[in-house]
């Protein structure tokens, strides 16, 4: 057992708090929706996996900093950070629903501190470490970017209004924020467009992270929503208010826009080319856009005063919940079979420290 545990950190998939986002985003819109209990049942699922996921994550940087560090300096997989961002902000909003503030604000605060670390050093790793070959790999993971900046926009917005005289710098801080979410967001997805529409695509190009370029749109709509929904003391900023909604509509539109595409790329992937479907950490990344779509739909029906909205958001969070439910169980199976198949085998091992 403590060799296959040994093992998990240290291959542990740097995006694997997706798991957190798409579970507590599920339980946020049911929230939303009066289904508290199920709410509360999602809740404590995540009550446990961020703080594992945590402590693995700085277990493997004790005992395995070589592989955390190819990690952190492979364009591919940098931006798989950001669902730490990400993870603390949805978590964040789940413990201001149940009255724990203080504590919604201090995982507000870690994250972001960790996305201003994450922006910049991904950024470098772009510039400095990434080459001509090297840039064919974006992928719809590269987006997480946007949903780690949008996603501190969102918690902002609900802790802003109790911190006194610090209120009006954070409201124009998550308004800048959101700014910035949509120019990352418009470099990315060009990239991303250009790289599937205008090369060959392989079934190893379609990978569940593609589902992120609609994430992405559908949480810059919930912030803006947001935005537009709560009250603030900065008359410039609620002069920016007819600029947000119509952005924050286009958003919303352009994520649904993406869904039946993303639905034919699966489809094409493992019905047409017969790849087969099995459990991978980066299904959660498919399962947390559902769920956004879901709270985004439901957030713009009552900024945008526009009720048949409304009965989009109903029926999304069940098939998001199906998804979540159906992607949980295949996690346990998966992860059952390497205990089985490991549990014999010797521990890690442990690799020289990084300076070396």
């Amino acid at each position: 057992m403590i060799a296959w545990l040994d093992r998990q950190v240290a291959r542990l998939f740097p995006g694997y708090f997706a798991l957190v986002m798409a579970t507590g985003i599920i339980s946020n819109t049911l929230w939303f929706q009066g289904h508290r209990g199920l709410s509360d049942d999602l809740f404590a699922v995540n009550a446990a996996a961020y703080p594992w996921l945590l402590a693995a994550t700085l277990l493997r940087a004790v005992r395995f900093p070589r592989a955390l560090w190819e990690d952190l300096t492979n364009p591919r997989m940098v931006f798989a950070f950001f669902t730490i961002v990400a993870a603390s902000d949805v978590l964040g909003v789940g413990l201001n629903l149940r009255g724990f503030g203080r504590a919604a604000l201090g995982l507000w605060l870690f994250a972001l501190v960790a996305w201003v670390a994450l922006i910049y050093f991904s950024f470098a790793v772009l510039t400095f470490l990434n080459t001509a070959r090297g840039a064919q790999v974006v992928h719809g993971g590269w987006l997480i970017a946007i949903v780690g900046t949008e996603s501190l926009v969102i918690l902002g917005s609900g802790l802003a209004q109790g911190q006194g005289a610090l209120a009006p710098s954070i409201f124009v801080l998550i308004h800048m924020l959101w700014a910035v979410g949509l120019g990352l967001y418009g470099i990315f997805v060009t990239l991303f467009a250009y790289r599937i529409f205008f090369f060959d695509v392989t079934e190893e190009d379609l990978t569940p992270l593609l589902w992120v370029v609609m994430g992405a749109a559908a949480i810059s709509t919930n912030a803006g929503s947001m935005l537009v929904l709560t009250p603030n003391p900065v008359a410039f900023l609620v002069s920016m208010r007819p600029f947000i909604e119509g952005v924050t509509l286009a958003m919303w539109g352009w994520a649904t826009w993406w869904i039946p595409l993303l639905v034919l790329f699966g489809l094409w992937k493992h019905a047409v080319r017969r790849a087969p479907l099995r459990y991978t950490p980066m299904l959660w990344s498919l399962v947390f856009p559902l769920g956004m779509y879901a709270l985004a739909s439901l957030r713009l029906s009552l900024a945008a005063e526009f009720a048949p909205l409304r009965r989009i958001a109903d029926a999304m969070v069940w098939v998001a919940l199906a998804a979540w439910a159906v992607t949980f169980l295949a996690m346990i199976a998966a992860l059952a079979r390497e205990l089985r198949a490991g549990a014999n085998l010797p521990a890690a091992p442990r690799l020289r420290p990084v300076s070396d």
